[in-house]
């Protein structure tokens, strides 16, 4: 008797336990569900067509490689499909126990397979075949046996890999194939195993991985820059825009292949000062003088930890570039104030000065009551800039995926008179336009704006109104075309059960027009590597459409800029310098390989070899970053700038590379030929 009563209480404890769980995601939903309804810009009407598309984002976020899930569990979860729309109106959340009970078990059915092949030989005969091949191709396993057989050359390949990074002698290989291959093929399973352990044992589990999954589609199924947010993610975002804290400014993530790669360098910290880091560089170990920590199979919480000691003041990173090449670089902690300039203003000397100034973001300072950040660091930069006398300017704002909007509205205030910058639509669909209050302009010559693919949000703002009031040439590709706005919202006031970014606000041009999912069209464009790479926002799914709005207060725009006559010379340098011929073939290469499968090969220590070579050939093409390279232009500093670094040897030194890649730059050089034409047809 008292055995049952013992039974009957555990159960009771359980399903006590389980309920709290499911109430607490219960809230979540309908938590998000309300604050989408009443906050989102264009919120999506829950109906089957949602449903389908919720269903679809949640599969992806669960098993986005289509690692775990066999057809036949998609065949189960396809009764879904219809049902999520209900699910949601109605507060039915035990759905969500099914696909975090399916995705634990594939999970420990890969670690059970992996497990198993480590007694068993694998094939290296030659008769299996690999091929690199794009995601957008990926499918699921069709059975376990096919599983089976994705693992086993799944382990092959990763093996011979192992064994030609470990010694690139294939003959020295060859001799001890059955030895080497035995030591590599153990450590691959190993770290494949313990890379699903991880996720496993990830905070909170799988339970809240599937989850957060959940209610990241539903978010995401509005539009793809809305999403949700647990606190610890919620704080990371906000640390992207502004830090104020010892650091080496080096934010990391795990990658696809489990490695730990740097995914941001904050603006103004000691890895961006240093300009060697670069994103998606790949951590191999990390030594702090007395030891030596290796990345292997550690989670990347592991990393933030170790980085954030305290005593670890200086450290040596080991990192594997995009092209291969492994490089070791020191860097000491600094103290990231936006107080302290993240940008720097450069001289380009020829007949007449030129200013130079990169934007790397849109950063801003939260805490500050001055809210000092990049308008307040460029103006400083542009004053000692203006002291030497600069006929123009040119504004990097390549690679700039935005950041704060009042920035944005502030900085472009710097280059106009007065009047309107910008038309902000709420929900409501009611007009705010933003405007310029302040009198006169700090500088008035002529601006060039270098832009490409990955200039968004922000970036596109501010270059948006130079283009529309006629106040700077846009030069390069186009841009992003993200033109909306997003706020971080708790899904209730004790903030337990999350955050969500949503997007709140759409932004239009003074003239109404928007480049939601069209972009900024430059006035003179330039080949990119990225040209025709769908990495837009309109490639996104579920991404809002264009449309333009009314104007109420009409710009006085300046003196039509005369286009035509700089357009035509640009196109003829372009057509003779070799160097961007080099450009096309570097776009046609990368485009091959992102997007294109690659050719067949074998499984065997030879025929994966040749095609390491042909890959890394590939990459050093289009990543060649030989400092023979000729240097186009001369990049000096500020005689401000030179005073400073005459206290510090150790930013002298990185200075002089910076200058030196600067110089080197045929988009930095070209900019300065249409800067010099716009001035002499002005």
């Amino acid at each position: 008797m008292i055995r049952l009563l013992l039974v009957a209480l555990i159960f009771c404890v359980s399903c006590f336990g389980y309920s709290q769980q499911d109430t607490l995601f219960c809230k979540q939903v309908s938590a998000l569900n309300s604050t989408i309804e009443t906050n989102h810009f264009a919120p999506k009407p829950l109906n089957d067509s949602t449903s389908i598309s919720i269903y679809k984002l949640f599969l992806k976020e669960m098993d986005a490689e289509k690692d775990y899930f066999l057809k036949s569990d998609i065949t189960s979860f396809n009764r879904d499909e219809f049902k999520f729309d209900d699910y949601i109106k109605k507060k039915q959340c035990l759905f969500i126990d099914k696909y975090i009970s399916v995705l634990e078990q594939k999970i420990k059915l890969n670690i059970s397979k992996l497990e198993a092949l480590k007694q068993k030989p694998l094939n290296y005969s030659g008769t299996i075949t690999l091929q690199r091949t794009p995601k957008k191709f990926y499918s699921y396993f069709e059975n376990e046996t096919a599983l089976d057989k994705g693992l086993r050359k799944r382990i092959g390949y990763l093996t011979i890999v192992k064994l030609i990074d470990d010694n690139a002698d294939i003959t020295s290989i060859k001799k001890n194939f059955k030895t080497l291959e035995k030591e590599a093929k153990q450590l691959v399973i190993e770290n494949e195993i313990c890379l699903l352990n991880e996720f496993l044992n990830k905070d909170g589990g799988i339970d809240r991985f599937v989850k957060e999954s959940f209610l990241n589609a539903y978010v995401k199924v509005n539009d793809p820059n809305s999403t949700f947010f647990n606190s610890t993610e919620k704080l990371t975002y906000q640390n992207r825009l502004s830090k104020n804290q010892m650091s080496f400014g080096i934010i990391t993530t795990k990658n696809n292949n489990g490695e730990i790669a740097i995914s941001h360098i904050v603006p103004g910290s000691a890895a961006f000062e240093n300009g060697k880091f670069e994103e998606d560089d790949v951590l191999q170990s990390i030594s702090n003088g007395k030891s030596v920590f290796t990345i292997h199979c550690i989670s990347n919480a592991d990393i933030q930890l170790y980085l954030n000691k305290e005593e670890h003041k200086t450290l040596s990173f080991s990192i594997k570039k995009k092209n291969g090449t492994l490089q070791d670089i020191k860097l000491t902690k600094s103290n990231i104030k936006v107080e302290n300039n993240a940008i720097r203003g450069y001289l380009i000397r020829d007949a007449s000065n030129y200013g130079y100034i990169k934007i790397p973001s849109f950063y801003t300072n939260y805490e500050s009551p001055n809210g000092r950040g990049l308008t307040a660091d460029l103006a400083k930069e542009l004053y000692k800039l203006q002291k030497q006398n600069i006929e123009g300017l040119i504004l990097d704002l390549r690679f700039n995926g935005g950041g704060s909007m009042q920035e944005a509205i502030e900085l472009s205030g710097m280059f106009i008179d007065r009047g309107p910058v910008a038309i902000i639509k709420s929900k409501a669909g009611e007009n705010f336009t933003v405007k310029d209050r302040k009198r006169g302009s700090f500088y008035s010559k002529p601006i060039v704006i270098l832009l490409n693919d990955y200039s968004a949000s922000a970036s596109e703002f501010f270059a948006a109104a130079m283009q529309d009031y006629n106040r700077a040439l846009i030069v390069g590709s186009t841009t992003y075309g993200k033109s909306s706005a997003q706020t971080i919202l708790p899904l209730d006031e004790d903030k337990t059960l999350g955050f969500t970014k949503l997007t709140i606000e759409a932004f239009y041009r003074v003239t109404g027009k928007s480049h939601q999912a069209i972009g900024i069209i430059p006035d003179i464009k330039l080949p990119s590597m990225y040209d025709n790479f769908k990495t837009a926002e309109s490639d996104k799914a579920h991404a809002l459409q264009n449309d333009s709005t009314q104007v109420t207060l009409k710009h006085l725009s300046l003196k039509k800029l005369g286009i035509a006559n700089i357009n035509a010379k640009s196109v003829a340098r372009v057509l003779k310098d070799e160097n961007f011929k080099r450009v096309l073939d570097i776009n046609t290469a990368f485009y091959a390989l992102v997007y294109k499968k690659g050719t067949k090969y074998k499984l065997t220590l030879e025929s994966i070899s040749a095609e390491q070579k042909r890959r890394q050939e590939t990459l050093g093409f289009i990543f060649d970053t030989d400092d023979n390279f000729p240097l186009l232009l001369k990049m000096t500093n500020t005689k401000s700038t030179n005073e400073i670094l005459e206290y510090n040897t150790e930013d002298k030194e990185q200075n002089t590379a910076v200058l030196k890649s600067l110089a080197q730059d045929i988009y930095i050089n070209e900019a300065q030929h249409i800067l010099k034409d716009l001035i002499t047809q002005n």
